[in-house]
Formats: structure tokens, sequence, C-alpha cells
């Protein structure tokens, strides 16, 4: 496979996500800009960009972290997909063949690999969720 068609898989596969994801960070934030805090910041001054970029991006986000972490396994699946209708090619294809030709080895390797994919994106949002939002912690306790 090309660079160029490596880069049209990963083209294809972002977009997919992208309108979606778009309109929904969209009406996240509209729900998040008419919050107290967002007036409260307003009413101290603070020009539009620090209280959008600051207090209400930041809590937008949230949702967001939640559903990237929760589409990394979804790559895997839109590249079997993609790979398998232009007959690229690429793990996706190769998991494929493996179930059509029974190869039991390779079918617990790409679900295995899948697996890994699951937890990683679940440990990726978390970990984000303590660096977006300062009132989660990582599990920090704090002496008494």
């Amino acid at each position: 496979m090309s660079l160029n068609s490596k880069r049209i898989v990963v083209f294809v596969l972002g977009v997919a996500q992208a309108a979606g994801t778009a309109r929904y960070m969209r009406n996240r934030l509209l729900e998040v800009l008419s919050e107290g805090y967002i007036l409260a910041a307003r009413a101290r001054g603070l020009r539009e960009r620090t209280v959008i970029l600051t207090h209400a991006l930041r809590n937008a986000m949230i949702p967001i972290l939640t559903i990237y972490g929760m589409s990394l396994p979804l790559l895997l699946g839109g590249a079997v997909l993609i790979e398998t209708v232009f007959a690229w090619p690429g793990l996706g294809q190769l998991g494929v063949e493996a179930v059509r030709g029974r190869d039991y080895p390779v079918i617990l390797a790409t679900t295995m690999m899948s697996a890994v994919l699951v937890v990683l994106g679940n440990l990726l949002a978390d970990v984000t969720y303590a660096i977006v939002d300062p009132r989660i912690s990582l599990g920090k306790e704090k002496p008494a």
C-alpha cells in the first residue's frame, strides 16, 4: 500500500466521525455557555475568548473525550470495511481472510487487538478527564 493510499484510509476513517463529533460538540458547548459559572466569569470582566477556552470548552470536552475513547476500536472496524471493499492489505483485511480461512490464532490476535484498543481508549479517556477538568483526580487521596 502506497503512502497516498494510507493517507486516504486515515482521511476516510477520520472524516466519518468528524461531522458527528462537531455537531455534538457544538450542542454541548451551547449548553455549557448558558451555565451559571459562565455568566459569573463574564460578570467578572473576563474576555470572551478566555471564558470560552478556559471555562466552557474544558467542561464541554468531557463527553467528547468519552466518545473518542470508545471509538478507538471502531477505527479497526472501519479499517476492516475499507480494506475489504478496496482490497487494500492491512490488519482489517487480514482479519477477514482469517475468518474465511478459519485461521483461529489470527482471529484471536485481531480480537485481542480490539480488546486492547478498548482498554487503551478507556484509559486515555480517563487520563484526559483529569487533564481537562481539575475537579477530577487520578485517585490521589489527600491525607486527613
